[in-house]
């Protein structure tokens, strides 16, 4: 069942048509509509990742928004030498993650009995749960690396450029997460295949 949003049913994710230097010139020439369809070329993709880091639909759509006020009201300071689309995702990334540091701490799950090696679709649908609250509980910046590498299929350079980051830097902070996930999972009762 898909969430019910205020953005278009499209299928499309990214749409062809004006590059996005020409949208943005039009834009700062004052050309709303311009503006418009900037947003339906990267609104799904905008959601689909708060989402990925929110799991919640209507804070997903909350920083969705936020994000393209953001981009309309800081258009002017766009680096044109630099992909629209770079600088857009790292506007959503730093949403996403100011939205979760915002929340309130979850509470820890308490140890739960291991998940058997039965490929069942409820027990496969538990371990996606429980994983899901693992994740929940990094801290937000393990969180985006995580979300990055593993969800988004992100490179270690495209993960350096968003979070502003050397590579290098990227790929030890990955590997710290990746061991925080790990005990984590453990302790939510997923036992590594």
């Amino acid at each position: 069942m898909t969430p019910e949003t205020n953005f278009s049913p499209d299928p499309v994710y990214i749409q062809k048509g004006d590059d996005d230097g020409e949208l943005i010139g039009r834009i700062l020439s004052g050309d709303v509509a311009a503006f418009g369809t900037l947003v339906d070329r990267y609104q799904k993709v905008v959601f689909n990742t708060a989402l990925r880091f929110l799991q919640d639909s209507d804070e997903a759509e909350d920083v969705a928004q936020n994000v393209f006020v953001k981009v309309y009201e800081h258009l002017g300071t766009y680096d044109h030498r630099l992909k629209f689309f770079s600088w857009l995702y790292r506007i959503t990334v730093n949403e996403s993650l100011n939205h979760l540091r915002q929340r309130k701490p979850t509470e820890r799950m308490t140890d739960q009995v291991s998940v058997s090696d039965a490929q069942d679709e409820a027990e496969r649908a538990d371990t996606a749960r429980r994983i899901q609250e693992a994740i929940r509980m990094l801290s937000p910046d393990h969180q985006a690396l995580i979300v990055l590498r593993h969800y988004e299929d992100l490179g270690y350079d495209e993960i350096a450029a968003v979070l502003a980051i050397s590579e290098k830097k990227v790929k030890s902070r990955l590997f710290t997460a990746r061991q925080v996930l790990k005990d984590l999972l453990i302790k939510c009762g997923v036992q590594a295949p």
